[in-house]
């Protein structure tokens, strides 16, 4: 860390200046310099206000959890309490910074793939989809036929995943144990064809700038069959043991609610939008991918509580089924990568007999053409391509709602910015409107059904 410029962070319990803000008058932080450099005093925001307006017999603050998974340490929620009465809702970020959008600005453009969908860890492809996209935007491409549909086809076969995590998590803080071992049951399934078809669970950095990284595997029909019909056995026993449960559906119903236009003048988006009864779906509203060509439907209800946000998702479940079953229709042969080789990486991969790697054949192959390919795709694997100048804002509907990246290029083979628009940070500003003037109970149902990931939210 350079020393001309050190920034010092208190907790608001510095005895020198306690209960004081420390900025001055013009509204930057107070600095002193010192033979180290000069220091930056940056208060701990309003804590100390909100302790204050606390201090009364009948209310206490309390840290909850942990009851939900992004509890565990990565979201903290301060519940200031009159009995069992929530009065105040904070959420605090940031523990699980991993600075993915300033990585992606010291690697290449292909590289950053790999980096973008580790965000929201429960769908990746969303995530290397929209920032794909912007990447081609840039560029002025548009993957093969068969290459888009083929990020239609991995997406709601994730979507289907992440939205059984939802139900499986949610399940067991409400007390129903059975929805965690009937959702992971169906996730295994979903992450053993994603594995089949991409090569990993998760994290597949599968779908490339001007395509996808290698063709589906020969029997990939038969094994996406195999799965639509294990699927179309299993989801109606969540209907059997949630949606017709009243034990379920009185500790949903009228929890959490979120109107239509506190969801607007929030930015929510996704099934937390949709249960308030607006059919905002980017798969419909602004079509990418070829999923104009689809038939299917966007679930919505106008009870815009915790119950209303359960039935858009498992709906949402069974209209991913009825996109995957047109796929199988719908893709036909052709490249899954661009023809440009400046820009189309890797080339042409032939997977070794252990699944990992390339086969002897295909090193054999490369070595053996003209020492000028042979540098053009060293240089495109270690320099990466060049991506012209501009700006760029592209959009996929993610599980939790509009996934955006806004992408800056200098002309360089690397971005001069990457920010993301990420659905779970903009949807959990909601919490505190859900949850206020409720139940301490009921805001472990209201985190469940906004399901949030942080590592979308701390990126």
């Amino acid at each position: 860390m350079s020393t001309d410029r050190i920034a010092e962070v208190s907790t608001g319990t510095d005895t020198t200046d306690a209960g004081r803000d420390s900025t001055d008058s013009t509204g930057y932080a107070e600095s002193r310099d010192t033979t180290e450099g000069r220091i930056y005093h940056v208060s701990g925001g309003d804590w100390d206000d909100v302790l204050e307006d606390a201090q009364h017999d009948e209310r206490i603050v309390i840290n909850m959890g942990p009851q939900h998974p992004s509890t565990h340490g990565v979201l903290r929620l301060v519940l200031e309490l009159e009995g069992e009465t929530v009065t105040q809702l904070r959420t605090v970020i940031g523990y699980l910074h991993t600075g993915i959008e300033k990585n992606c600005e010291y690697r290449t453009w292909t590289q950053g793939v790999t980096f973008v969908t580790r965000m929201d860890y429960l769908s990746p492809l969303f995530n290397e989809l929209g920032y794909c996209l912007g990447v081609e935007k840039l560029l002025g491409i548009q993957a093969p036929p068969r290459a888009e549909l083929i990020r239609v086809l991995l997406s709601e076969i994730n979507r289907i995943g992440s939205h059984l995590v939802y139900i499986a998590t949610g399940g067991m803080e409400l007390g129903a144990t059975t929805a965690m071992t009937f959702g992971f049951r169906e996730r295994e399934e979903v992450l053993h064809l994603l594995e089949y078809l991409t090569g990993l669970r998760m994290n597949h950095a599968f779908i490339r700038p001007g395509g996808v990284a290698q063709d589906l595997p020969a029997d990939w029909k038969e094994k996406v069959s195999e799965f639509v019909k294990t699927m179309d056995e299993r989801l109606p026993l969540y209907d059997k043991l949630f949606t017709g449960q009243p034990i379920w559906r009185n500790r949903l119903k009228g929890v959490g609610y979120l109107p239509v236009d506190a969801c607007l003048a929030l930015g929510v988006t996704g099934p937390v939008l949709r249960s308030a009864g607006l059919p905002w779906d980017l798969r419909k509203i602004e079509p990418y991918s070829r999923y104009d060509e689809f038939d299917f439907d966007v679930p919505t209800s106008t009870d815009a509580d915790c119950w209303g946000r359960y039935l858009c998702r498992v709906e949402e479940m069974h209209q991913s089924l009825r996109i995957i079953r047109q796929c199988l229709k719908k893709i036909e042969p052709g490249p899954v990568m661009v023809e440009d080789r400046k820009i189309a990486w890797p080339a042409q991969l032939s997977i070794s007999s252990d699944g990992m790697g390339n086969s002897l054949e295909h090193v054999r192959k490369i070595m053996g053409q003209s020492m000028e390919s042979l540098i053009h795709h060293f240089k495109l694997v270690t320099e990466g391509f060049k991506v012209p100048a501009g700006q760029v804002y592209s959009t996929v509907e993610s599980p939790r709602g509009e996934l955006g990246f806004h992408l800056v290029s200098d002309g360089g083979t690397r971005p001069v910015r990457v920010h993301v628009r990420e659905p779970s940070f903009v949807n959990l500003q909601s919490l505190p409107a859900m949850s206020e003037g409720g139940l301490v109970a009921d805001v472990i149902a209201a985190v469940a059904s906004v399901d949030p990931v942080m590592g979308g939210v701390d990126r």
